[in-house]
């Protein structure tokens, strides 16, 4: 049977709404899928930025899963763009997703505390890598990638794997 929990945590609406709040954050500019997993992972994981308090809990295991993640985040781009809050921008160098003509008015009608606290992160988060050239920001997630394969392999060392 499948956790509803891990669905809606990790599924493509919560994923969507998080892809809704940076690209609103961003607007007019646009993202590609490669940049969206990216903040997808960041948004909920600032801290690693020196940013806000983590939006989820820590894991034992932080490594983002990024295939994993990057077709729950395609499936979430989809999905907003069939209400209008995610358009694809199709461009020279590939295609791209902007903020639909329905997001401003979505992100704004969405108050809970955990959503408040989301749209404040993506805010901290498009503003803190909005100098990072594409070199850039993909550097600093080969960082990331690097320690992670460190954290991983330390983890399975533990675990009697290596």
């Amino acid at each position: 049977m499948i956790d509803a929990s891990v669905l809606t945590f990790n599924g493509p609406l919560e994923a969507g709404i998080r892809a809704v709040a940076v690209l609103g954050c961003i607007y007019p500019e646009s993202f590609d899928i490669q940049r969206l997993t990216a903040y997808d992972y960041l948004l909920i994981r600032t801290s690693i930025l020196g940013g806000p308090e983590d939006l989820h809990p820590n894991t034992p295991i932080q490594t983002p899963a990024t295939a994993v993640r990057r077709k729950v985040v395609q499936d979430a781009l989809h999905l907003m763009m069939t209400r209008d809050l995610v358009e694809r921008v199709i461009r020279n160098d590939g295609i791209s997703y902007c903020a639909g003509d329905s997001a401003m008015f979505f992100l704004e009608s969405l108050t809970t505390p955990y959503i408040s606290a989301m749209k404040k992160r993506a805010k901290w988060l498009t503003s803190t890598l909005s100098t990072y050239s594409d070199d850039d920001f993909n550097s600093l997630m080969q960082n990331f990638f690097d320690q992670w394969v460190i954290e991983f392999h330390d983890v399975e060392i533990e675990r009697g794997d290596a």
